[in-house]
């Protein structure tokens, strides 16, 4: 039991290194997140990472993560957190986020979006083609259109001849 135990922080702990500084912060805000919600009464941490995606254009770098949670066997208000061992057979959750950062040195969040729910509440078709239109709404955010925008001025196309 004790090799099974040390093998799956293994991986935890290796997952954990081959993730970009941006998908640990996103990890990070998920748990966060969940943890904020009034019926979850225990800790959940990270079981694994699916579906990443990172993708950088022009307008910043767009992060989006499907994060399986596992609970622990420590309440949510507990003092110490260190010592939460994960509780077989509970719930295990999952949660959908999707995030927008910006290009600078210290990258701010333009956008985001989570959904969060037990894993097969993700599978079903209308949650998952809502997920997929916000998740492309998260992308798109901090793009420049075609269209400028000056102060006490009506908007002009760029482009349109005058």
């Amino acid at each position: 039991m004790r090799r099974v135990l040390a093998l799956a922080l293994g991986f935890v702990a290796l997952a954990a290194a081959s993730q970009s500084p941006l998908q640990r912060r996103v990890v990070r805000d998920v748990l966060e997140y969940f943890h904020g919600r009034g019926s979850v009464l225990f800790l959940f941490r990270e079981h694994s990472l699916e579906g990443a995606v990172e993708r950088q254009d022009s307008s910043g770098t767009f992060v989006q993560l499907r994060v399986n949670l596992v609970q622990t066997n420590c309440r949510k208000r507990a003092q110490r957190t260190q010592n939460c061992k994960a509780v077989e057979n509970r719930r295990k959750p999952a949660c959908l986020a999707c995030y927008k950062f910006d290009n600078s040195d210290v990258p701010k969040v333009l956008d985001k979006y989570h959904n969060c729910g037990p894993s097969h509440h993700l599978a079903v078709k209308e949650i998952k083609q809502r997920d997929e239109a916000e998740c492309r709404a998260v992308e798109e955010a901090g793009k420049s259109t075609d269209v400028l925008y000056l102060p006490g001025m009506f908007a002009f196309s760029r482009g349109m001849p005058a």
